[in-house]
């Protein structure tokens, strides 16, 4: 008899197998508002598998609602957003939580759950499945040793910094090795070092595991850090790419006033002749 970790696994491919050539993302004409406020108007745009999209823009623009549709945590007022081939904008709430588990998810500052050890925070997902104890150890530290926390494993968040919550929230994000991984200001109101450490990681995910993903950042130099920077596989580092070249699997997005006002890579960002664009990178 399978055990329920094989199944999880098992599921989680038949998943990602079903459309095999569908983007990881997908928004068609996709808008959204809350008491009569429209948030997102007509956003359309296409995630690849492996591919990372930053998205930039102001505080309150909408960038934290375009996650939660993402995941299905909201339905849009017109248009449809589709995951892996799949209509998440039409499914049932527990079609949602199976395609939920090739996802992973950074909340803004953490969100960690106070009452729990980091093993158990990690490993939450995995617990509410039944996964095996002995499985969800191997698993958890699994995942905290890439974000290089493995020691922290019966500590709670309150004796933890805030730079290593953010591990350890990233580590949560990807201990089911989800193909999909959605960032909601992974360096908010970390000071400058340790914002490069969690971009690091970032970086490194992608590099390693080529996750698909959406990261979501107010700080231009965490952005620029993702597209001029990889993980050096035999250096085990971060390092900067060579002069003049960028990450190919990483471009931008930008929001303004509800509207998608860029979509394209990084030399097209930095070049744009858009007034908006160009005082948002001054």
């Amino acid at each position: 008899m399978a055990t329920r970790t094989a199944e999880f696994a098992e599921e989680q491919k038949s998943i990602l197998e079903a459309h095999p050539d569908a983007p990881a993302v997908q928004f068609e004409h996709v808008s959204i508002g809350f008491e009569g406020k429209q948030v997102l108007e007509d956003i359309s745009f296409t995630v690849k598998r492996g591919e990372t999209r930053i998205l930039l823009g102001p505080a309150g623009v909408g960038k934290s609602v375009l996650l939660k549709l993402a995941n299905g945590l909201l339905k849009p007022d017109s248009g449809q957003v589709w995951v892996f081939g799949f209509e998440v904008s039409a499914m049932r709430e527990q079609d949602l939580f199976r395609l939920r588990e090739s996802i992973g998810t950074v909340f803004q500052e953490g969100a960690l759950f106070d009452s729990m050890t980091v093993r158990d925070n990690v490993g939450f997902r995995l617990m509410e499945e039944h996964v095996p104890d002995a499985e969800i150890d191997r698993r958890v530290t699994e995942a905290l040793r890439f974000v290089e926390l493995e020691h922290t494993l019966t500590k709670f968040p309150a004796e933890l910094s805030g730079g290593m919550r953010r591990r350890v929230a990233i580590a949560r994000a990807i201990v089911t090795k989800p193909d999909l991984i959605l960032y909601d200001s992974p360096t908010g109101g970390l000071d400058p070092i340790t914002s490069t450490t969690i971009v690091e990681l970032v970086i490194k995910q992608r590099d390693v595991s080529h996750t698909s993903s959406i990261v979501v950042t107010h700080r231009l130099q965490d952005a620029f850090m993702l597209a001029t920077h990889c993980f050096n596989q035999e250096a085990k580092a971060v390092t900067p790419l060579p002069e003049g070249e960028l990450d190919a699997s990483t471009s931008f997005m930008m929001l303004h006033q509800g509207k998608l006002v860029f979509d394209g890579s990084t030399r097209d960002l930095v070049r744009s002749d858009d007034p908006f664009i160009r005082n948002y990178l001054s």
